[in-house]
């Protein structure tokens, strides 16, 4: 059977997006589409504007330049994931998309023209350093990051293995900047981990979706199996901090614990008309042609209680997951509310070697849910005490709203919680551990989870345990008052 075209370009749904997993398909400009008449009068004005700089200006600049500022400042002023790509912009992004690279490991988006950290990936220089989500960083080996793009910095932070670097970050609860010293290092990174919780229950963490993504969660979940020597009876599905990914890797993970045919996703665009509409089938989640990377799959994953843990780290493709297991009452989600990056990019190869990445539409949950600037909201709430600041798609400037209205969710410092968070933190022992060996800790729990130090997984845990619980559990999110924008209008008269 041939795959359809479209089904086999890699739609890359990133969240905050750095500039190494971008979506990408190539698309031209309708024939038939009618042309609008061009602004004669702005363009005579950005002509005249061209004119007095090259006229006036203190220094000679190059046609090219001029123009490809203009170019960069049109499509960037669109929104925070939309960006013009000269040609060494493009080819980088070609070579990013192939699965490995010498960097930092983390996914930044823009914001107050500063580059900020989503969330740094696992087991990478950037992570094991201690560089947290909602960091932002201001300088780059001593240069200022005042109003560079993201790119731009992407490409600074990028370089060759074993090559050094310094990043200058501000963080939200230190009252002076934090100084890093990084070695940048191919970033391969293990996308699927797995263990066997207890007799019966397994958990399976995805940490970014990527090309092997589904074939590694089939193998992860075989694995479980034969280890407990018996079909699970429960599993939890661990998705925080993941930034997304590929697209195709988000409906292929959802279609191992749907039914054949669910709708997982669509994407609506300016018309607000459905445009493309992926389903738990073969055709929609591989690359290629093929075996089916869900062969064999354990038959239980079907059925079985199933958690999904998220945070605001969770975006894009991690959301699309969530989404898709929530709508159709499949798992019960667990955490906090995700980061709300709903919006599908696409890069446009242009004449002149160029691009341009530009929002094309937004992502809908099979139950017709717009996830942008606001994310999936957990059915069950646990807060996680480890996390100081959360960071989300509204706190971009420029960011597009929700279409279907309704309150914008954004990151916050999470402080303590009153008195009694005071009084325990007074009463701690004191942590004499040095700050390497704190990091070092907390990269080795979340690499070995454990269900009586994080309170997330002991929740979610429970919960499959408990099917009557987690039965009683499933779609309450949607039981829960929502905030329309009149209510808030409300609220400030």
């Amino acid at each position: 059977m041939e795959i359809p075209t479209l089904k086999k370009v890699a739609l890359y749904t990133l969240g905050a997006l750095s500039g190494a997993l971008l979506t990408v398909s190539v698309q031209g400009l309708a024939a038939d589409k009618k042309q609008e008449a061009l602004p004669v009068q702005s363009i005579r004005t950005l002509a005249e504007v061209y004119s007095q700089i090259k006229a006036n200006y203190y220094e000679d600049k190059s046609d090219e330049s001029l123009l490809e500022g203009a170019m960069k400042g049109m499509v960037t002023g669109l929104d925070p994931h939309s960006e013009y790509m000269n040609k060494k912009d493009y080819a980088d992004l070609k070579e990013n998309t192939s699965g490995s690279f010498g960097g930092l490991g983390m996914e930044v988006g823009a914001e107050d023209g500063f580059v900020k950290i989503i969330s740094p990936i696992e087991d990478t220089p950037a992570e094991r350093a201690g560089i947290k989500s909602g960091d932002y960083i201001v300088k780059i080996d001593g240069v200022s990051t005042r109003g560079m793009t993201v790119s731009e910095a992407v490409k600074k932070m990028r370089g060759k293995p074993g090559t050094n670097i310094e990043l200058t970050v501000s963080r939200k609860d230190s009252s002076k900047p934090l100084v890093f010293k990084l070695t940048r290092a191919i970033i391969k990174v293990q996308s699927v981990r797995s263990k066997l919780l207890e007799p019966g229950y397994g958990y399976i963490r995805i940490t970014q979706f990527q090309e092997r993504t589904v074939a590694t969660l089939n193998e992860a979940a075989q694995k479980l199996a034969k280890e407990n020597k018996a079909p699970l009876k429960g599993l939890v599905l661990d998705l925080r901090d993941d930034p997304g990914g590929l697209l195709n890797g988000a409906v292929g993970v959802s279609a191992a614990f749907l039914p054949d045919n669910a709708k997982v996703v669509s994407t609506k665009g300016r018309d607000g008309k459905e445009g493309m509409v992926l389903k738990a089938q073969r055709e929609d989640y591989i690359l290629s042609p093929g075996s089916d990377p869900l062969k064999n799959l354990p038959a239980e994953l079907k059925n079985i209680p199933l958690t999904v843990i998220i945070n605001s780290g969770s975006a894009s493709a991690s959301e699309i997951v969530a989404g898709a297991l929530q709508d159709h009452k499949r798992a019960v989600i667990v955490g906090t509310q995700s980061f709300g990056k709903g919006s599908v990019q696409t890069v446009m190869p242009l004449s002149n070697g160029s691009a341009v990445k530009i929002t094309t539409s937004l992502y809908y949950t099979p139950n017709d849910r717009s996830i942008q600037a606001q994310g999936i909201v957990p059915d069950v709430e646990v807060k996680d005490k480890n996390r100081t600041f959360e960071s989300r798609e509204a706190d971009l400037a420029g960011h597009i709203g929700n279409p279907l209205g309704g309150e914008e969710v954004n990151g916050r410092v999470i402080e303590g919680e009153g008195k009694d968070a005071a009084e325990q933190a007074a009463s701690a022992p004191e942590d004499k551990r040095s700050e390497k060996q704190k990091l070092e800790d907390e990269a080795a729990a979340r690499r070995n989870p454990d269900p009586a130090k994080d309170a997330q997984l002991k929740a979610a845990l429970d919960l499959v345990k408990d099917p009557a619980k987690w039965q009683e559990s499933l779609g309450a999110a949607a039981k829960k008052p929502v905030k329309k924008d009149k209510d808030k209008k409300e609220e400030n008269n």
